[in-house]
């Protein structure tokens, strides 16, 4: 039997708009440059074949071992004259899209039904403040995990470990629902856990 949930936020939970980011940023630094160093292309896809500097650049961010202002100021580095810190700030966040109610609701009722829930995300400072904040995350979760606060990441084994350690979870009775492929692969192995894609995925699997 089930008892516990483990749920991604980005694409899970609050639904994002990289190509509107990307379109963004096209403005600010040309097509050229969102390729080489934001590492997406056109359609918001990831690049495969990107420089080391830009691989360590969003590694660095989201694992929590640059500030947002180094960021921004390596982003505004790579953009045409004139543009500011705050122009490169609101595109970046321009990536967030609604996280609708339904979904919080959702997991309000799964704890009043007695399961555990979690948050594991992948983030970054920029991104997960205002979300933190206008949503009030922690009255949703028993725990929250985060990359940029604890410096690991998925789809890494450390992190799986350290979530099922701090958090004492049954893996046995556990279900993590993340939107990307390669997470819940990771999920799977590293912590034995079954996995879904997303929340409806999760309703359906439950009932």
């Amino acid at each position: 039997m089930i008892n516990t949930v483990v749920f991604d936020l980005g694409g899970v939970l609050i639904n994002l708009n990289v190509p509107r980011c990307v379109e963004n940023f096209k403005r600010l630094m040309g097509e050229d440059n969102v390729r080489n160093i934001l590492g997406i292309d056109d359609e918001g896809e990831g690049v495969a074949a990107v420089s080391a500097a830009t691989l360590q650049l969003m590694h660095d961010y989201e694992y929590g071992n640059i500030s947002t202002e180094e960021f921004l100021n390596t982003l505004v580095a790579h953009c045409y004259a004139g543009t500011t810190i705050e122009d490169v700030r609101k595109a970046w966040l321009s990536m967030l899209d609604e996280l609708p109610q339904e979904r919080l609701d959702y997991i309000a009722s799964l704890r009043k039904a007695g399961y555990k829930t979690y948050l594991l995300s992948n983030s970054n400072q920029m991104h997960w403040d205002p979300i933190y904040e206008q949503y009030n995350l922690p009255q949703y979760f028993d725990a929250i995990y985060a990359s940029h606060h604890l410096h690991i990441a998925k789809p890494n084994k450390e992190i799986f470990d350290y979530v099922v350690r701090a958090a004492q979870i049954d893996s046995a009775h556990t279900i993590y629902v993340d939107d990307l492929d390669k997470n819940r692969a990771a999920g799977e192995r590293y912590a034995g856990w079954k996995t879904c894609a997303s929340v409806d995925e999760l309703k359906t699997m439950l009932n």
